[in-house]
């Protein structure tokens, strides 16, 4: 049996020889630009012009300059590219429309490696495995098998369990990320795979090790699909087919090594010790100049009217016309539901887990929050120690401590702005692919933040400085105090989370989260009066986190207190202390059904806002 007859084995996974083929026709995709300060619609600009083309198994790279639309191209046939700027245009695989169920089918390795850089290069591809492969049809052992064989064939059996790499910790080189990120996709044995710049950001040797992985891939029965810009020689032969693209038109497209061939009937010829492939982008950007004169049509490009004359474009366009008449109505990804190979709890305990190890392996930051947390609760502790209940020192003392703790645990939760915009690359990514529902991962990441960094370091904060105020001492009195902390800084994070997920910037982020906490600061009837205020700007005390907080810890400090009845003959008159509390049970928990009502909006708008960040591009 020859090699070309052979089969190889990954895994459970029988590839064949040849993969499959991809067939695009008339394919135009449009952005709509914007303009000024408000970004308001501008014109339409043409990114792909009405191209058509075939793909083989092998090899295939789209090249061109910058701005010609390669990247644009790969994520239109990938399925990454928004529905809404494709005018029109079929894709086909082995002669067949395809859908959204193509992305359960192939892979899409993006240009910046999107891995959780606390995990090793073992446990990613693990965590791809367990979310991927259906478990009723692969046992734990399957998966295990399968990691192994592609860390194997990658080359990434010596860093397998090297973290990946963060600000924190020293990781893999660039090289084995990249390595790393396609395995993560071969994880389902794709017949079809797509990269985008693969060599980005690489030097010479590693970008030609990543080539001829995937050149030796391409010979294990995989068509390979990957958008390069300007390759060196080593790398440029190893391509089987070749598609070139200026402004959003091919110009060339057939195999790598007859490419030579053709541009030089039209006039170019290569000088000697040339890389091909800057020859070729020469050409395009009009740097090389022909011994012949090329006729253009209409104002078009002299490339795209030669190439659109040559016999190969003719054949490609007829087989490509054959296939549509077959198939009529176009490209359709909308309004298809997703169907992923995992439960809802399957992957809530996937990514919980991998949530905990990420909060772990990370102890920095809970180093320091835990650290102003204690700093903060002495602080208080000390500022107020043993506040004495004589009138009207010790209640103006209260006020004043009831409103720097409200303060503390709200503006102490400022960092939670960064839970979902530090890895939305990641979630778009995974999330696109097919990963995991939007919903799993919500409350996988809301409940690995809330335990651990709110509510755990509430109850210290609160056990420190409740005693050391010298604050009501029975049990029931701290245990309400400390539920009054606890929920204040649940709908502060709440309130944080949402702009995390509505905004994709840090710096943005931090600037539209103070200003509610500001606004709630302001209304919350501490500083202001709120019975002398416009009644236009009165409803702002009901949102506020602070006015809720606060009556919370006046009713159970003065609730049984020997001077607690006093208030019904107003002895607070002309003082700094808050008035028009309903100081009955029923007022307590008032002030926190209305916390909870704050958290739980918040919490769902951010999950809306979750569900409408763009997974296209």
């Amino acid at each position: 049996m020859s090699n070309k007859e052979k089969s190889v084995h990954v895994g459970e996974e029988c590839f064949q020889q040849h993969g499959p083929t991809l067939m695009f026709s008339n394919i135009k995709y449009c952005i709509q630009e914007r303009v000024g300060l408000l970004c308001k619609k501008g014109p339409e600009k043409v990114i792909l012009k009405d191209i058509s083309g075939i793909l083989k198994p092998g090899m295939n790279a789209i090249m061109g300059p910058t701005g010609s639309g390669k990247t644009s191209l790969l994520d239109v046939i990938a399925g990454r590219k928004d529905p809404a700027g494709l005018r029109h245009g079929t894709v086909f695989v082995d002669g067949r429309p395809v859908t959204n169920d193509l992305r359960l089918t192939s892979a899409y390795v993006v240009q910046d490696d999107v891995l959780m850089g606390t995990l090793s290069v073992r446990e990613n591809l693990l965590f791809s495995a367990n979310l991927r492969l259906d478990p009723k049809n692969h046992s734990s052992a399957d998966k295990q098998s399968r990691v192994e064989n592609i860390l194997e064939e990658l080359g990434l059996t010596e860093c397998a369990n090297t973290k990946i790499g963060t600000d924190f910790i020293r990781g893999v080189s660039g090289g084995e990320r990249k390595r790393c990120s396609i395995g993560m996709e071969l994880i389902t044995a794709p017949s079809l795979l797509f990269l985008d710049e693969p060599t980005t950001g690489l030097d010479a040797y590693t970008a030609n090790c990543i080539i001829s992985l995937l050149h030796k891939l391409s010979r294990n029965g995989k068509t390979v699909i990957f958008s390069i810009h300007q390759p060196r020689y080593s790398i440029f032969e190893q391509f089987d087919q070749l598609t070139l693209m200026h402004k959003g038109d091919v110009v060339y497209a057939g195999k790598a090594d007859k490419a030579l061939e053709y541009f030089s009937l039209l006039g170019y010829q290569i000088k000697a010790f040339n890389n091909p492939a800057d020859f070729f982008l020469d050409i395009i950007n009009g740097e090389a100049e022909s011994t012949l004169e090329l006729p253009a049509t209409d104002g078009n490009n002299p490339l795209l009217v030669q190439f659109r004359k040559s016999p190969q474009c003719q054949q490609e366009f007829e087989e490509v016309e054959q296939v549509c008449q077959a198939f009529e109505g176009g490209l359709k990804t909308k309004g298809e539901k997703v169907d992923y190979v995992t439960s809802f709890f399957y992957q809530m305990r996937i990514l919980s887990h991998r949530a905990v190890l990420n909060l772990l392996r990370t102890p920095q930051t809970s180093y320091a929050q835990w650290a102003l947390t204690v700093f903060f609760a002495l602080l208080v502790g000390l500022i107020y120690y043993q506040i004495p209940l004589t009138l009207p020192e010790g209640l103006q003392n209260r006020s004043g401590a009831f409103f720097f703790l409200v303060i503390n645990v709200v503006f102490s939760n400022l960092g939670a702005v960064e839970l979902f915009i530090k890895e939305r690359s990641v979630f778009i990514h995974e999330n696109a692919n097919g990963y995991y529902r939007t919903s799993v991962y919500f409350l996988s990441k809301i409940g690995a933040d809330l335990l651990p960094n709110r509510i755990v370091p509430n109850i210290f904060f609160s056990a420190i400085s409740y005693y050391m105020m010298g604050l009501k001492p029975a049990f029931l009195s701290f245990l309400c105090f400390t539920l009054t902390m606890t929920l204040t800084s649940i709908g502060a994070v709440s309130v944080a989370f949402m702009v995390s997920a509505t905004v994709n910037s840090l710096a943005m982020a931090n600037l539209l989260v103070a200003l509610p906490f500001v606004i709630m600061m302001v209304f919350g009837g501490f500083l202001v009066n709120l019975n002398n205020m416009l009644s236009w700007l009165s409803w702002l005390e009901w949102i506020s986190i602070f006015k809720y907080g606060m009556n919370a810890m006046f009713i159970t400090e003065m609730t049984g207190q020997p001077h607690a009845r006093m208030h019904k003959i107003d002895p607070f008159k002309n003082q700094n202390i808050r008035q028009g509390i309903d100081y009955s049970r029923w007022g307590f928990w008032q002030n926190q059904v209305a916390l909870i009502g704050i958290s739980s909006v918040c919490l769902v708008v951010a999950y809306i806002q979750l569900r409408r960040i763009k997974r296209w591009k």
